[in-house]
């Protein structure tokens, strides 16, 4: 297997599409078609802050990767939060995730920026077996507050 990371570009769109379903699915998210629209044409617009890589192996893309640039008040500088990295199932522990994460590393430090940061879910040991090699766990907790989900459950009201 021959991985090549690369940026998204117009003829993805299918395949790209195929993967992120499955990264809903891992997730057990319901990816719709808007969402997956609007998510794409974010990706494949230049003055979007949304950026997308894709891992290839011959024509068949087998992971992604969704980040975006984001300022660092205390530190006076600026970072790259990773959104989402997802690798097909049946090429997972090849080396995919890894070469992900180096390419987005590598462009954040092209770019001068302070840090690569992201988060995953707390049940995801496999993949957080691989972070912790390529990066330091913090001692950071998240948050959020789910101002969509109140719309909908205002609008069910």
């Amino acid at each position: 297997m021959s991985i090549e990371v690369r940026p998204v570009k117009d003829g993805d769109f299918f395949a790209w599409l195929d993967v992120y379903a499955k990264y809903a699915e891992f997730y057990d998210t319901q990816l719709t078609d808007q969402k997956a629209l609007v998510l794409w044409s974010w990706l494949t617009a230049p003055e979007h802050e949304e950026d997308g890589l894709v891992a290839v192996d011959g024509d068949r893309i087998v992971g992604l990767a969704h980040f975006r640039q984001f300022a660092r008040p205390l530190e006076g500088d600026r970072g790259l939060f990773l959104d989402d990295l997802f690798v097909v199932e049946e090429e997972r522990g090849k080396g995919v995730g890894a070469a992900l994460i180096q390419k987005v590393r590598s462009l954040a430090e092209e770019s001068g920026l302070g840090v690569v940061q992201w988060i995953t879910a707390q049940d995801n040991s496999t993949a957080q077996k691989l972070y912790d090699d390529v990066a330091n766990r913090t001692s950071w907790v998240t948050y959020e507050i789910d101002l969509a989900g109140a719309r909908v459950q205002a609008g069910n009201a």
